[in-house]
């Protein structure tokens, strides 16, 4: 079974930059596609980004795809989300997640793996 650890998150001001990070205990690179999604309050779980195992190809949500780039660095077991020119709108829980299968997930009941969560509250 594969755990995900998020340290990170935080408070920033609109227009700064964050990047969260997914540590996961065992190697995903061959096994797990990745992804991150956002929970805000009184909102449900929405798609953030995607990062398959292979080839590292990405997808990301239209409200985010200008601004927040997704990768992966394999050696480390450890998947990253860096968050640039953030809004208010970006406030939420954060958490990644391993899907066991190698193509774009989109909706939270692909996968399988989740971890805690993580924090990111954007002052206006």
């Amino acid at each position: 079974q594969v755990q995900l650890v998020e340290p990170g998150g935080g408070l920033v001001q609109a227009g700064g930059s964050l990047r969260l990070s997914c540590a996961a205990s065992e190697r995903t690179d061959r096994s797990y596609t990745m992804g991150w999604f956002r929970q805000a309050p009184g909102k449900e779980r929405e798609f953030v980004a995607v990062i398959r195992w292979t080839g590292g190809s990405t997808y990301r949500a239209n409200s985010v795809e200008a601004r927040f780039t997704i990768s992966r660095d394999n050696a480390k077991n450890t998947v990253y989300l860096q968050m640039n020119s953030l809004k208010p709108e970006d406030t939420a829980v954060y958490y990644c997640a391993a899907a066991p299968f190698n193509r774009v997930g989109t909706t939270s009941n692909e996968y399988d793996y989740w971890g805690q969560g993580t924090q990111v509250t954007v002052s206006s």
